[in-house]
């Protein structure tokens, strides 16, 4: 078989490269645009700004006036000035009622009103902060719409400690902690330390989370573990979820720090008069605070302590309460018996009396029409509801539960510990 070789000429060569060079040009452009398509596209993300959001609404699209309630200021008078109708203001309260009550409104809270920019500036949106985390937002057209918001909360873990001068509030102030966790630790060793007996030398240490929103401090979340060096005892606290709805403070012996009131003073009895900051009086015959509950039972009636604690104050209003008793029961609860027929043996003013203690009688001394009990709760000096008084709980962390509990507090206590107190300058 023979085989034949053409030979090829100068231009057969020459059309054989421009067809090659041609090839290449045409992919290198392809990669090329490829490539340009790419970082094009990367551009334009980079490019993209984010949507600048407060209260959900993009700020940059309106005109924000921010204000705060002024005395004798109301839903109504502020929405006025912006051209809002009555009507709809009024059409406004009564649909949100259920949401938010306008008429809960404060003097001192911020609000923002949204005004579109044309040339009437008209309000689209009222914003009013219910607290430092709450809100809600009002839509202020022929619509109306209205929602509640939260604002986010950062929750950010820290540690204090600190010797204690003069108080346990100088003491945060002096060690630049917020004072609020001064009534966070005087609440929970209330029924373990005399905070007005605080000596020279005792000293705190603990560890809390503190909520944070705009990077302002909006107040104490949660104190995880405590120690509170009070005249050379320490006490500490832990912090149990003893199941999923609730959570304690106990000592590294499973005991609570909490102790409970009795739930009433007499154990016979009917509440004839309850807590009111307006109730008619029987003898005065004008209205006016009844920071209590009188219980009404028959005249020698026994009267007991609710809880432990020391006689403050022993005597008698002619005018007012009668034969009256002040107990003294830790640095946050004092509790008032009045209008009694007598006191019992050995009540004094400076004895230490305990739960469930007779310490008096019922009678009918004072501004009274019947033999009654008014009794009276105070808590940090401020009369309080006592049928609202929440009597925390005394039981310890269950035996089940033992095992779990000692696992928890553990590295607590170690971390507490190791937690050193700032050095005096």
């Amino acid at each position: 078989m023979m085989h034949i070789t053409l030979k090829k000429t100068p231009f057969q060569y020459l059309l054989l490269l421009i067809i090659i060079s041609t090839v290449v040009s045409c992919s290198s452009d392809k990669k090329s645009e490829s490539k340009k398509t790419s970082v094009d596209s990367t551009t334009l993300v980079k490019e993209k700004e984010p949507i600048n959001l407060k209260f959900g609404l993009p700020v940059d699209s309106f005109i924000v006036e921010r204000n705060r309630v002024k005395r004798n200021e109301f839903l109504a008078s502020i929405l006025l000035k912006y051209n809002i109708p009555y009507k709809q203001i009024d059409l406004l309260a009564h649909k949100s009622k259920d949401t938010f009550d306008v008429k809960k409104i404060k003097v001192g809270n911020p609000y923002h009103v949204f005004l579109n920019k044309d040339s009437l500036h008209t309000a689209a949106y009222f914003v009013y902060e219910i607290d430092k985390i709450n809100y809600i937002v009002y839509q202020l057209n022929d619509s109306i719409t209205f929602s509640k918001g939260k604002k986010e909360v950062k929750r950010i873990q820290k540690t204090a400690s600190g010797q204690i001068n003069s108080s346990l509030w100088n003491a945060m102030t002096e060690n630049n902690t917020s004072p609020l966790l001064a009534l966070e630790l005087s609440d929970i060793y209330a029924w373990t330390v005399d905070f007005f007996g605080i000596e020279r030398g005792d000293y705190f240490k603990v560890m809390y989370t503190e909520n944070y929103v705009d990077s302002t401090s909006v107040g104490i979340n949660s104190i995880e573990a405590a120690l509170f060096h009070h005249r050379g005892d320490d006490y500490y606290a832990f912090n149990f979820q003893e199941d999923s709805l609730t959570s304690n403070y106990f000592d590294e012996d499973g005991k609570s720090l909490r102790k409970a009131f009795l739930k009433a003073p007499l154990k016979f009895s009917r509440i004839s008069s309850r807590f009111s900051n307006s109730r008619y009086h029987p003898v005065l015959k004008i209205r006016r605070p009844h920071h209590g509950v009188d219980y009404a039972a028959p005249k020698g009636t026994h009267v007991f302590s609710i809880g432990d604690g020391r006689i403050i104050a022993k005597g008698y209003q002619a005018k007012g309460g009668g034969n009256y008793l002040k107990i003294k029961h830790n640095s946050v609860y004092t509790t008032v018996y009045m209008h009694l027929n007598g006191f019992a043996k050995g009540i004094v003013k400076g004895k230490k009396v305990k739960q469930g203690e007779l310490i008096a009688y019922v009678g009918s001394t004072g501004l009274s029409t019947g033999p009654h009990l008014d009794f009276r709760v105070f808590k940090n000096g401020k009369p309080i509801d006592p049928l609202k008084v929440k009597a925390p709980p005394v039981e310890p962390v269950k035996k089940e539960d033992m095992r779990r509990f000692k696992e928890f507090y553990k590295p607590l206590k170690e971390s507490i510990d190791n937690l050193s107190l700032p050095v005096k300058q």
